[in-house]
């Protein structure tokens, strides 16, 4: 189920891989900054284009959401949620972790994924039921369940700092070792079984959607900081499963996002 649906993402991957890596570190490259002060550049633009210009054209009926212009998480249906540049800022001053991320919806349940990262050589893909690959590789999440064996990775540190991090900061130091690796990287290595958990304050549907199938089914778990599902605007906490409730009891304090 869902082959040839697979096969389109594989291909949209193709295609914004060879427009991303096209302006990638190169001199012309236009940067701007939206309302909210996030980046964005042509690549952004030109790859979510594509993406639904070839949509449009190969499953008509079907409704896309993507981070530059917009769409409907519609409940029903299907519908195509697209990051075109996941870490545009990464992308926009060299640093190679940036990636597309493609995830396709039915009926609100997020059916397949891909992650593709270009610039890093990693392709993650992704079907509800079957499985999870890296590079056409089988990936599975670690076995560590124990904490203080654990590796765990977090987004930007000011996102901890203050009275209402304090679960969180002792969470980080608790464990052996810890690294910010933000945007998609962190949940992908998790998934991988290079790391036991990413912890995100806050993060929408386009960020995680694809992730969060690649991670659930390399066998791990996703959740929001409160237990509950990953939701738009909400916080993401994804781990190998086997460590998630004592992340989330340590976390049980911190006063992010968990709408």
């Amino acid at each position: 189920m869902f082959e040839h649906e697979l096969a389109f993402a594989n291909g949209l991957a193709d295609r914004a891989a060879e427009i991303g890596m096209g302006l990638y570190l190169g001199d012309g490259l236009e940067i701007r900054r939206k309302a909210d002060r996030t980046v964005v550049t042509q690549a952004d633009t030109s790859i979510e284009a594509m993406v639904r210009e070839q949509i449009a054209a190969a499953f008509p009926d079907d409704h896309v959401l993507g981070e530059e212009e917009g769409g409907t998480d519609r409940e029903q249906g299907r519908v195509w949620i697209v990051d075109p540049i996941d870490a545009t800022a990464n992308f926009a001053r060299g640093v190679p972790i940036w990636a597309t991320l493609i995830a396709l919806q039915v009926d609100g349940e997020i059916a397949l994924g891909i992650v593709n990262a270009p610039a890093l050589g990693e392709r993650y893909e992704a079907v509800r039921g079957r499985g999870a690959r890296m590079n056409g590789r089988s990936i599975r999440v670690s076995e560590i369940d124990r904490l203080d064996d654990a590796h765990l990775f977090f987004a930007e540190i000011g996102s901890w700092l203050g009275e209402s991090g304090t679960g969180a900061l002792g969470l980080l130091a608790a464990a052996p070792r810890t690294r910010g690796v933000g945007d998609f990287w962190g949940h992908t290595l998790v998934a991988r079984g290079a790391g036991e958990a990413m912890i995100e304050p806050e993060l929408n549907i386009w960020d995680y959607a694809a992730i969060q199938v690649v991670v659930e089914e390399a066998g791990g778990r996703v959740s929001q900081m409160d237990g509950s599902a990953p939701r738009h605007g909400g916080s993401v906490v994804s781990s190998n499963g086997l460590v998630h409730d004592r992340i989330l009891e340590r976390l049980a304090g911190w006063g992010g996002t968990t709408a």
